[in-house]
């Protein structure tokens, strides 16, 4: 972020290496295997580029970083990006007010010393694409969306229930972040949104985005922008559920078994009752 009275700063890093077709789908700041050291020199690169061509406003630097976390310049997209919202998670900042504020003309109200890293945030784009089927587009009409709530959840979306999902634009249905403390509570977290987020008509990532969450490779940071060709296929997802499943179906079987018990108490009952009567 760089105003016009020369003040410039970092607002930390983005790991995006979750992708499918070289786009992102699992975004989370900061990144969980980035060093005080290593972070503050990649910061320090963006603000280079950045001054390098005299650019103002809210902008994102992207680097690629290799197995012996060297980072290197990849391209500079010069606005906010699909993911700017972990990024206000951790640093408590409306990237958009800012933004508008620096292009009129405005001062940034801090420094660099002032930016402090509060927690961790994850956020999955919520696309209408079918994961059993190569993430290729899904369309229909939204016959139930309701969103999950409460502390820390986050959804930026453009869609209600009842609305149509056409083939003409982005499948992308909403942005759902979360934030929490660390990495493993925020993964949590994200694993209850996903839970209690309710979409039927269309087919979305919301269960790639949990097999994220459950993959050893994500939980110990041990992934990169391969993800989805090393560890993903859909027999492997449907793999995953299964556990889940049968907890489901042991649980609706037992209340099934409790209800004809019930049932027959009360014939009993009725019965009973039906001969005195007589």
């Amino acid at each position: 972020m760089h105003d016009t009275h020369g003040n410039i700063v970092y607002l930390f890093e983005r790991e995006c290496s979750i992708q499918r077709r070289h786009q992102k789908v699992v975004e989370e700041a900061p990144s969980a295997i980035l060093t005080p050291e290593m972070r503050r020199a990649m910061g320090e690169a963006a603000v280079r580029v950045a001054k390098a061509c005299d650019y103002v406003g809210a902008g994102t630097v992207e680097f690629l970083v290799d197995v012996n976390r060297d980072f290197y310049f990849l391209e500079m997209n010069t606005r906010l990006q699909v993911e700017h919202p972990v990024t206000e998670m951790i640093t408590g900042l409306d990237l958009v007010e800012l933004q508008i504020r620096v292009a009129r003309g405005e001062k940034l109200p801090f420094t660099q010393d002032d930016l402090k890293i509060n927690g961790h945030a994850l956020e999955l784009r919520v696309y209408a694409e079918d994961p059993m089927n190569n993430f290729l587009p899904s369309v229909g009409t939204l016959n139930r969306y309701r969103l999950p709530h409460g502390p820390g959840i986050r959804v930026d979306g453009g869609y209600e229930e009842g609305m149509e999902v056409p083939i003409y634009y982005d499948p992308m249905l909403a942005k759902l972040v979360v934030h929490a403390a660390n990495r493993s509570e925020a993964i949590q977290k994200m694993k209850e949104a996903i839970a209690a987020y309710e979409v039927e008509g269309v087919s979305t990532t919301l269960p790639f985005g949990r097999f994220v969450m459950d993959h050893e490779a994500f939980i110990t940071a041990n992934f990169d922008t391969h993800f989805v060709q090393h560890y993903y296929t859909p027999e492997k997802l449907i793999e995953s559920h299964k556990p889940a499943a049968e907890v489901a179906a042991l649980l609706a079987l037992n209340l099934y078994l409790k209800e004809k018990d019930q049932l027959k108490v009360a014939e009993r009952e009725a019965s009973h009752w039906g001969r005195r009567a007589k």
